[in-house]
């Protein structure tokens, strides 16, 4: 071994970084990266790399080590395994102090964990698996404002999925035509409508004017129907002071929901979440940009670590993936977010991704969202792959509707009871499915319209990624 204070250049594994006999702590936060080593580099050194330069390190000693207990500081990495059938690609597990990250900060553990790492080097790819975030700090975190339950006490809607639609087309309406949308959705049996990623206050339709033409549709609609109605109110901004004046307006308009998008920011999100929880407004957080570093298989985050992020941040919504519809996610992967947003205690699961065990420690839940190319004749489908805790979300599903707006919410709507009702009968709904959507549609023109016109669409494509799922054993 190179003496620890000798001047050079001195290998991360040789400065402590890399320990294999080190046994995690319960309150360690813990990553699986998978790393893929620059040719000659040895996987234990691009693990250690990886540990140092995302704690303590820099590429040569430093005497400032010396005025501080640096070994408590530095994070470990202790575990590096192959993954089969994936080349010169490694799993690295890493153990950070929880001393390395300030309380209740996602801007903070952020900039730790991927903050540096990303362009090292030494490494031809990184992607950031996993993670385990011990009670002890899941404990400095607010959560969602609300959760799940509390959301359904909110509406009084129960025993079944949420059904929603974002306003098509994305752009261009006017702040009146928009307003009807809602109302001709929502009075159609849906109960949330919502503003797309990329709407908040263009020239064809500044924010104040839609507000106020969405805000006229949900009540014109809930005064009809007689069951709670929302909108997303798309509050992203420049500035969070623009974002807090429109949340404001939302809410004193009598709004039970807002929304924001996820290219505001760690730091804006948590803002627009513990003011959520102040005004008592459902917060929905669409997943904009994630894709940019979330798709590829070697390198970047995955999903599941930004659900984990999101739900310590305390949204109350996020778009989760869908299984069977026009964007990326094979069934355990899906299956994977759903329950990292959904359940107190996770179990580590090879075949749904998941590296660790996570407890929540009693953190309220986050309703997963799922959108994106779905309609009425999926519908076994997405209850069987996505369970009832889930808004799902049908844009084209039902606005493009030959019948209208208003019909293709009511065709969302018969067949969600059709299988809900089947379900409570003991029926095999995923087999059943699609005789329990014709039969329904025999008494309900607007689903059998749906079906004729969308009932062989699906959009699968051959695929040659690699699946998303652990191929390495997993540990607690």
């Amino acid at each position: 071994m190179t003496d620890r204070w000798s001047a050079g250049v001195i290998p991360y594994a040789e400065m402590g970084y890399w320990q294999p006999d080190y046994e995690p702590r319960p309150s360690d936060v813990l990553a699986a990266f998978r790393i893929t080593p620059q040719p000659g580099v040895p996987p234990e050194e691009a693990g250690a790399a990886v540990a140092g330069e995302s704690s303590t390190a820099t590429w040569t000693v430093v005497w400032t080590d010396r005025l501080t207990n640096y070994k408590e500081y530095q994070a470990k990495c202790y575990r590096v395994d192959k993954v089969p059938g994936a080349g010169d690609q490694y799993i690295a597990y890493i153990a950070y102090g929880i001393d390395l990250f300030e309380e209740g900060s996602i801007a903070n553990l952020t900039s730790s964990i991927i903050g540096n790492v990303f362009g090292f080097k030494a490494l031809k790819a990184l992607r950031l698996e996993d993670m385990r975030i011990p009670p002890h700090y899941v404990k400095t975190f607010q959560g969602p404002a609300h959760g799940v339950v509390m959301e359904r006490e909110y509406l009084n809607k129960f025993g079944r999925p949420l059904l929603g639609a974002t306003v098509k087309p994305k752009l261009g309406l006017s702040a009146r035509n928009y307003g009807r949308v809602v109302y001709e959705a929502l009075r159609g049996g849906l109960d949330f409508t919502k503003d797309d990623e990329n709407i908040n206050s263009q020239p064809f339709m500044r924010w104040r004017d839609r507000f106020l033409h969405a805000i006229e549709g949900v009540n014109r609609a809930q005064a009809a129907t007689g069951e709670v109605k929302g909108h997303y109110m798309n509050v992203t901004a420049a500035t969070m002071e623009d974002m807090y004046e429109r949340a404001e307006f939302a809410r004193d308009l009598g709004s039970v929901i807002i929304m924001i998008d996820l290219t505001v920011g760690y730091t804006a999100i948590q803002s627009m979440a513990k003011w959520a929880r102040r005004n008592g407004l459902i917060l929905h957080l669409h997943r904009a940009g994630h894709g940019t570093y979330t798709r590829q298989k070697n390198h970047g985050v995955s999903f599941r670590v930004i659900a984990k992020w999101m739900r310590l941040a305390g949204v109350d919504h996020i778009h989760a993936g869908t299984v069977v519809g026009k964007l990326e996610g094979d069934p355990n992967m899906v299956r994977g977010y759903y329950d990292t947003l959904l359940l107190d205690r996770v179990g580590a699961d090879p075949v749904k991704g998941l590296y660790f065990d996570q407890e929540w420690a009693s953190m309220p839940s986050v309703m997963p969202v799922a959108s994106g190319g779905i309609h009425a004749g999926q519908m076994h489908q997405l209850l069987h792959y996505l369970g009832e805790d889930v808004v799902l979300q049908f844009g084209g599903g039902t606005i493009g509707h030959p019948m209208g707006i208003a019909a293709g919410a009511t065709a969302n709507r018969v067949a969600l009871e059709a299988m809900i009702k089947a379900r409570n009968e003991g029926r095999d709904y995923m087999a059943e499915g699609p005789d329990i959507l014709r039969t329904a549609a025999k008494r309900s023109r607007e689903l059998d319209v749906a079906l004729a016109t969308w009932g062989d669409v699906t959009f699968t494509y051959e695929s040659t990624d690699t699946p998303d799922v652990v191929e390495t054993p997993t540990i607690s």
